[in-house]
């Protein structure tokens, strides 16, 4: 199951998809699927910022980027670590290693065990960070777990 935060937007101009202001905008639509408390796709981001081709998730991964190095500045855990790549079965994409790295945050390999320590820990984080206990009623990382799992499955069909 992946997220899917509506709302944002009937429709989007150039001008909201300046880098600022998608990073702006990408940060409330994952604070949405923060409290719901399951990963979303880089590809369901984009659909829910209503980003039309081309590029639309290089324009997702720029934003993210910006957002992190704005949690690292701000001492915050990564609200990034909510999207996940269909492709590495519930991991985020390299490019989410690599500036967690040049942020400083992380030394390990980016398929490698440590990847997952690491993301499994930011993800804990930033849940309880962007949407504290009792806003959904849900609990933690077991369930995180199950939902990981069955995004990856449905992220698989997806085309």
């Amino acid at each position: 199951m992946t997220a899917i935060a509506w709302g944002l937007a009937a429709t989007t101009t150039v001008e909201d998809n300046a880098p600022e202001t998608l990073a702006r905008r990408l940060r409330a639509h994952l604070q949405a699927v923060a409290v719901q408390r399951i990963p979303i796709t880089y590809r369901a981001a984009a659909k829910g910022l209503l980003l039309a081709p081309p590029n639309t998730i290089h324009q997702v991964t720029e934003a993210l980027e910006q957002l992190m190095a704005e949690d690292a500045a701000a001492d915050r855990p990564f609200i990034a670590a909510i999207v996940i790549s269909k492709a590495r079965g519930g991991l985020p994409a390299s490019g989410f290693f690599d500036c967690a790295r040049r942020l400083g945050r992380f030394a390990g390999d980016p398929a490698g065990p440590e990847a997952w320590a690491f993301h499994a820990q930011e993800v804990s984080a930033a849940i309880a960070f962007w949407a504290p206990s009792g806003i959904s009623g849900e609990s933690g990382s077991n369930e995180w777990q199950g939902a990981r799992q069955a995004c990856a499955s449905v992220s698989e069909r997806e085309t």
